[in-house]
C-alpha cells in the first residue's frame, strides 16, 4: 500500500490507503470508529450479522501496528458500538488488544456510542492533545486560531465515477485545520462528504482522499460535484 503525505503547518501525517493517519514524528498511528462488538449489539436487538467484524477490524489494526510500529495509537472514538460492547469481547480478541497494547500505549477517546472504554489496557479520556493537534471524537463547531483538529464520527465517504460505473468509498477528508478519518470498523456505514453535516465544517472547501485498495485518490469537492453531475 501506498500511504500519501498531507501536512498541516510544519507537521507531516501519512494517510494510509486502510484508512488510519501515521504521525511519523511522533510515532503515533490514529485510527476513528472503530465499532467493536456491533454485529452482538445488533443481535440483541434481533439483527443478526456474522459475527466476525470485532476479529476482521483488529486484524486490519493489527497489520499496521506491525507496519508502522507506532509509539502510541489513538482510537478517535465510537471504539465500541455500545457501552457494553467491551465486557462482550471473546477472549481471545481480548488477548489481541492486550498484545498490541504492549507494543504501543493506547489512547482511548470518548465517543457518542461509548464513553472511552474502562478494563482495557491504556487511558480513556475526552480528547487529546499532542503538539499542534488537538484529537476529538466529533469535530468542533469553531477551533482555535492555531488549533489543527483530528477527528471521526461522520464515517465520511465519497462517489466517483470509474469505468463507466459509481464507486462509493470511504475517504479521508482535509482542508488546511481539519483532518476526517473514516471508520476503520468492518461493518460501519458512511455519510456522503457533500452532506451538511460534513460540509458546513469545511467553509472554504475541502479535499478528499479516497480509499484505494492499494492507494489514495485524491479530489477537491467541486470535482466530485462535476463527476456527480455528469453521472
Amino acid at each position: 500500500m501506498t500511504a500519501a503525505p498531507i501536512h498541516f503547518r510544519d507537521e507531516r501525517l501519512m494517510l494510509d490507503p486502510a484508512g488510519a493517519a501515521f504521525w511519523p514524528a511522533k510515532r503515533i498511528l490514529i485510527v476513528a470508529d472503530l465499532h467493536f462488538e456491533k454485529s452482538s449489539s445488533l443481535a440483541a436487538r434481533g439483527a443478526l450479522l456474522p459475527p466476525y467484524d470485532t476479529k476482521a477490524t483488529l486484524e486490519r489494526l493489527n497489520r499496521l501496528v506491525r507496519l508502522y510500529r507506532p509509539a502510541k495509537v489513538i482510537a478517535l472514538g465510537d471504539s465500541f458500538h455500545d457501552g457494553k460492547a467491551a465486557a462482550r469481547l471473546a477472549p481471545d480478541d481480548r488477548a489481541r488488544i492486550e498484545a498490541m497494547a504492549r507494543e504501543a500505549h493506547f489512547i482511548w477517546i470518548a465517543g457518542n456510542h461509548d464513553a472511552a472504554p474502562t478494563g482495557l489496557p491504556g487511558i480513556s479520556t475526552p480528547l487529546y492533545r499532542e503538539g499542534a493537534f488537538t484529537f476529538r471524537h466529533e469535530a468542533a463547531g469553531n477551533l482555535g486560531p492555531r488549533e489543527i483538529e483530528i477527528s471521526g464520527h461522520f464515517h465520511p465517504k465519497a462517489s466517483i465515477e470509474a469505468r463507466a460505473k459509481r464507486v462509493s468509498r470511504p475517504c479521508f477528508v482535509s482542508d488546511a485545520h481539519r483532518l476526517m478519518l473514516p471508520a476503520f470498523g468492518a461493518y460501519a456505514g458512511g455519510l456522503d462528504v457533500r452532506d451538511p453535516a460534513i460540509a458546513r465544517l469545511f467553509p472554504r472547501g475541502l479535499r478528499v482522499f479516497l480509499l484505494g485498495q492499494d492507494q489514495l485518490f485524491s479530489f477537491a469537492l467541486e470535482q466530485l460535484g462535476r463527476m456527480a453531475e455528469v453521472a
